[in-house]
This record gives structure tokens, sequence and C-alpha cells, in this order.
């Protein structure tokens, strides 16, 4: 059975219609911060096993972007949220 991501907007569609940005928990240092914080934002990860939060964009039906908690090893989804109104638009 194929995995399945419950958008906010269009209902519950197969994740093959998703796109998926990346990490969603990195905090964008201010724009003056000094150049070590610039370049841990832009470079160091943490790669988690288990239970994440995740940008995705509907790229096959709204194109909203989304935030979905899933679990990075069962493929489980926990929820999803729109990015807009968790305050958390792409970046």
């Amino acid at each position: 059975m194929a995995s399945l991501i419950s958008c906010p907007h269009c209902g519950t569609r197969p994740k093959e219609e998703f796109l998926i940005r990346g990490d969603a928990t990195p905090v964008r240092p201010a724009p003056m911060a000094a150049e070590e914080a610039w370049h841990d934002y832009a470079h160091l990860r943490a790669n988690p096993r288990g239970r994440i939060r995740e940008h995705w964009q509907h790229v096959a039906g709204c194109r909203r972007w989304l935030v979905v908690e899933r679990d990075n090893f069962t493929h489980e989804v926990f929820g999803v949220t729109d990015a807009a109104k968790a305050g958390e638009g792409a970046r």
C-alpha cells in the first residue's frame, strides 16, 4: 500500500504528490549573526533516526508548504500542519 499524507487543504493524498525539502527544525540566524552561525545553519544537519519534522510541498495539489511530523525509519506520519499557519513558512 502506498504511503499517504493528509494535506490540510486537499485531504489524504499519495506521498508521490509531495516534494520533501528537508528538516523543519533549524532556526535561521539573525542577518548580522556571526559567520560561524550562518555556516552551521547552512551546512550542518543532524541525521537522527526516528520521529522528525520536515518541510514538504504539495506540488501536485494545492502547492502549499507543510510541516510533516513522521518517523524516518518506519515512515509513519504523526501529523501534518500548514507551514504558514505554524509560523514556519518554507525557508
